[in-house]
């Protein structure tokens, strides 16, 4: 198993770079190549993964450390494949989506490419509270904690009304009706109050 490659970059696609050690071309799946475009006669370290199936074996890079551990938590979640969490991990506000799923932010999470609603749920029973030590230098745990109980009542009421199946437009009306006229309510009185606003449109 590789922690990491130390290297010349020198090539980049839309979808990996290729980096030069002692004379062999290392291919590196990244979130950003690009970003390694401006590094091609640095030396360049790259923290990696490495995924070993029967047809393939591929390397997966990273910036940092921290930025690893995060992708082999996402990718610890159930129907969250390496591909997916790659795409989730390019985009680079990574505080941003450890307060997602902190907050049960289902909204959120469902526009990254391959994460349907089951698999955000997933993603937040799984992860919500074990990410805290990955948020960068200067971001308070703490914040992302306030965050999450000022709105989760009310977002688990809006998750229980998606799973009744009323459509994302009905569900964004009551949203704001409730966060203006309720804010401290528990998810059940949001829940109820909720359905009684549904059913007098």
């Amino acid at each position: 198993m590789y922690e990491y490659i130390i290297g010349q970059v020198i090539e980049t696609t839309p979808a990996y770079l290729v980096l030069e050690n002692q004379g062999i071309g290392y291919q590196i799946l990244c979130g950003n190549p690009y970003y390694y475009a401006g590094k091609s006669k640095q030396q360049t370290k790259i923290y990696l993964h490495q995924v070993v199936r029967e047809d393939a074996h591929t390397l997966y890079g990273f910036k940092t450390k921290e930025e690893k551990s995060l992708f082999l938590r996402l990718i610890s979640v159930s129907g969250i494949g390496p591909k997916s969490g790659l795409a989730i991990m390019a985009n680079e506000d990574h505080t941003g989506l450890i307060q997602a799923i902190e907050n049960s932010d289902v909204t959120y999470l469902t526009k990254f490419p391959g994460v349907g609603k089951k698999t955000a749920q997933q993603l937040i029973l799984d992860l919500q509270g074990k990410l805290g030590d990955l948020l960068p230098e200067g971001a308070e745990v703490a914040q992302v904690v306030v965050t999450k109980a000022d709105n989760l009542a009310l977002e688990e009421a809006m998750a229980a009304l998606q799973a009744l199946g009323y459509s994302e437009k009905e569900v964004k009306r009551v949203h704001k009706n409730l966060l203006n006229s309720q804010p401290d309510a528990t998810t059940d009185e949001y829940l109820r109050t909720g359905l009684r606003l549904i059913m007098k449109k």
